[in-house]
């Protein structure tokens, strides 16, 4: 893991830009993770870096049903292909 200055502002993380610059990967991931992050410059905040709420789309079971119901049935179970592969060196 990356070490860089971070200090904390009311509650948050914070990070100079210089610092946010280069490890601006890291902290896309620690947003996705859902913490927040706070931008600074000489001190003072500047911006933030959040997640964004994305609403989970509802499933419609019977649009579900109607696609499963279209799908062939397998000839082996899961199990046994799984057996079977690994057997045969195809993993």
């Amino acid at each position: 893991m990356t070490i860089f200055m971070v200090m904390k502002v009311k509650g948050m993380k914070a990070i100079s830009v210089a610092d946010a610059k280069a490890h601006l990967s890291e902290l896309v991931e620690r947003a996705e993770g859902g913490e927040q992050v706070r931008i600074t410059r000489r001190g003072k905040p500047v911006a933030q870096i959040t997640a964004i709420e994305v609403p989970r789309k509802r499933i419609d079971p019977a649009a579900l049903r109607a696609v499963v119901d279209t799908m062939p049935l397998q000839k082996e179970s899961a199990r046994d292909a799984v057996r079977r592969m690994r057997d045969e060196g195809r993993y």
